[in-house]
């Protein structure tokens, strides 16, 4: 695992007003061998041609966040896969952590500690929420960068083909592989959704949908109401 070689999956669609500066956090995991790999959902704006520019190597995928996770990943060369987000930015050593996190084989899967970005103080703690939760559970969000090792990946499947609720599908996936590993480490994640929408107003959707889906509600329904 200390010479394994991972590759960076970004699903975007639309994302050139941040994924330049996305990429630009990268850089030092590309200079250290890892790949980036941007599966493009069909942007209209220059979200392609900047990812390029920046290193990354480009995946035409159908839109969807899990179809396009999948489409990188079919097109990784990594034996350690992660899963970021165009607005999420990985501590500096993420590439080191990860290996030692999967050093072993007692852990095949794992996920980083977040922080969402933002003025509302209250981010702050529904951050430390959401990391608690994880840490119970064994269930990660995407917002909290996951990654795993190829061979889990392919055992579960890869993401299911699903509009949400795919990395909570997924963990439960992986979990029947092995529990997390819960990195304290901190990603970056941008509170935009939370402030676009009103924070409260935000936490109060995501637990009904949560709810709703633990009760069987389709994740196409879920998407509709999500909108």
């Amino acid at each position: 695992m200390a010479a394994a070689r991972l590759s960076v999956v970004l699903p975007v669609l639309n994302e050139a007003a941040g994924l330049g500066a996305a990429l630009q956090t990268l850089a030092p995991l590309l200079a250290r061998g890892a790949e980036i790999i941007v599966a493009d959902g069909g942007s209209s704006d220059p979200s392609a041609a900047l990812a390029q520019a920046g290193g990354a190597q480009v995946v035409n995928a159908p839109r969807g966040r899990a179809l396009q996770m999948n489409a990188g990943a079919a097109q990784a060369n990594g034996d350690v896969l992660l899963f970021l987000h165009a607005d999420t930015r990985l501590p500096a050593n993420a590439d080191e952590l990860i290996r030692e996190a999967l050093a072993g084989g007692a852990r095949v899967w794992g996920r980083f500690d977040v922080a969402i970005t933002g003025r509302p103080r209250m981010l702050r703690l529904i951050a430390a929420l959401m990391n608690l939760r994880s840490r119970l559970t064994g269930i990660a969000t995407g917002d909290q960068a996951m990654f795993m090792t190829r061979a889990a990946f392919e055992a579960v499947g890869g993401f299911p083909a699903q509009p949400l609720m795919e990395d909570i599908e997924m963990s439960r996936s992986l979990l029947q592989l092995s529990r997390p590993a819960c990195l304290r480490a901190k990603v970056q994640t941008s509170g935009r959704r939370w402030e676009s929408r009103g924070v409260w107003r935000t936490v109060l959707l995501m637990w009904r949908l949560r709810f709703a889906y633990w009760r069987g509600v389709s994740p196409q329904h879920l998407a509709e109401l999500y909108r």
